[in-house]
């Protein structure tokens, strides 16, 4: 499960790098820009989830511990 989170990161952290070489500075809320824009938030998203859910499991498996 850990390397299936790892990898979820890589492909969102990748999703945001290509979403960023469509974005259209100068209209950023037209056309393909609003969708990169749109994806690089979700993708956003996607990373700080992912990275709550490890330390909730670091930390859960620290309490199962004691």
């Amino acid at each position: 499960m850990k390397y299936f989170i790892y990898i979820l990161i890589a492909l969102a952290a990748g999703l945001i790098i290509y979403n960023i070489t469509h974005l259209d500075f100068e209209n950023l809320l037209i056309g393909n820009s609003k969708t990169a824009l749109i994806s690089i938030f979700a993708s956003l998203c996607v990373i700080v989830l992912m990275s709550i859910l490890l330390v909730s499991r670091t930390i859960q498996k620290k309490s199962n511990r004691k």
